[in-house]
């Protein structure tokens, strides 16, 4: 799988077949949906949870790999024993507090999916529903989804619209986001790719020997489950600091209270922005050995490093495994548990206001 591939019977990089994504769920049929341009890219997607199936792109030999944990059926996306495997996140990406926040003087309790916390919109939350679904070009798929006042514990009836769209270009996934509501709500939408430059194998490889670049001079710090202290620290003379490439696994099992804390990188840090919500580089990677590098900017305030600290080497597409700290995860979003920060950025959306987001990851070769 890190190797040259064989298109499948369909023609595809990627090896997937739509029958095996095609069923019906929650009265509404799920499917396969395959994004090229034509420099070779090719992404597949399914309107299960929004995942990402596979991202196919080449190597400084021209070898074809997919660079994004996925599975290779629809039951097996379904029953994955890590839910949120390259899914959509929503309505509230990251950690919530004890489940609870209080909103226009309104109290809310959530679900408790991480240990005393909520976590990634609860168990039916984004990533566990079917979205409407439209291909609108070879390289465009359109999703909706009405999430019901109430649903996961959330007020307010939430239209969601998100577009995947692979650039013609260049080899970049760009994935808008964009949602109203008709009661004040909490809304902190955002994709959870788990990326490995090396290409997906059995096992996939450790992401500890990727460079990574973080434009953040600041970071928020958690406490032991993971809930941030209201502290934005500077990253300056600690292991938390990317502003100059650093290998992932240089500082990963350093003793540090954060790292500990995390059980390796697990943490949002802030980005530097000149304008707010300007479309900025957050992130740049590279694979040394492979070559493969991968740009994240997007117009969120903050992004979330996790190092897949908690992957238990199970079996995703085409026999390929998954042991802990093979993908890393470059979560665009608002902080964690803002509605109990009020110096930390909004997540509140109000009947009347649009949410509005981009985040584009860019792939291509070190020069």
């Amino acid at each position: 799988m890190s190797n040259c591939l064989n298109p499948s019977r369909e023609g595809l990089l990627c090896a997937l077949n739509k029958a095996d994504f095609q069923k019906k769920i929650q009265g509404k049929v799920t499917d396969l949906f395959i994004l090229k341009n034509q420099l070779g890219m090719e992404v597949a997607v399914t309107n299960y949870g929004c995942a990402i199936l596979a991202i196919m792109v080449p190597d400084k030999k021209g070898c074809v790999a997919n660079v994004i944990l996925g599975h290779d059926s629809i039951d097996h996306v379904i029953q994955s024993p890590e839910p949120f495997l390259s899914t959509t996140i929503g309505r509230y990406g990251n950690r919530i507090a004890r489940g609870r926040f209080t909103l226009d003087g309104v109290a809310y309790e959530l679900a408790t999916n991480n240990g005393p916390n909520h976590l990634h919109g609860g168990p039916t939350g984004f990533h566990a529903r079917v979205w409407d679904a439209m291909q609108t070009a070879p390289n465009e798929v359109r999703f909706k989804y009405t999430s019901a006042d109430g649903e996961e514990g959330f007020p307010g009836n939430l239209n969601v619209e998100m577009t995947y769209r692979v650039k013609t270009e260049c080899n970049a996934l760009v994935i808008e986001y964009k949602a109203t509501t008709d009661k004040t709500t909490l809304v902190n939408l955002t994709n959870h790719g788990f990326f490995n430059l090396a290409g997906i194998a059995n096992p996939s490889p450790k992401v500890t020997d990727h460079l990574l670049t973080l434009h953040a001079n600041w970071f928020v710090p958690i406490d032991e489950v993971c809930i941030p202290t209201g502290e934005i620290r500077s990253v300056m003379g600690t292991p938390m600091d990317f502003r100059t490439p650093h290998a992932i696994g240089e500082r990963i099992d350093q003793p540090d209270e954060q790292l500990i804390n995390g059980s390796g990188y697990d943490h949002c840090y802030v980005l530097n922005k000149i304008e707010p919500d300007e479309l900025s580089l957050a992130a740049e990677c590279v694979h040394p050995d492979s070559g493969r590098t991968m740009k994240v900017y997007t117009t969120e305030p903050g992004l979330q490093l996790y190092t897949g600290n908690w992957l238990g080497g199970f079996e995703g597409a085409h026999g390929a495994t998954f042991p802990a700290r093979s993908a890393v995860c470059f979560e665009a979003q608002r902080f964690p548990d803002t509605p109990h920060f009020a110096h930390f950025p909004s997540a509140t959306l109000r009947p009347g206001e649009t949410y509005n987001q981009t985040t584009i990851y860019e792939f291509g070769i070190a020069e």
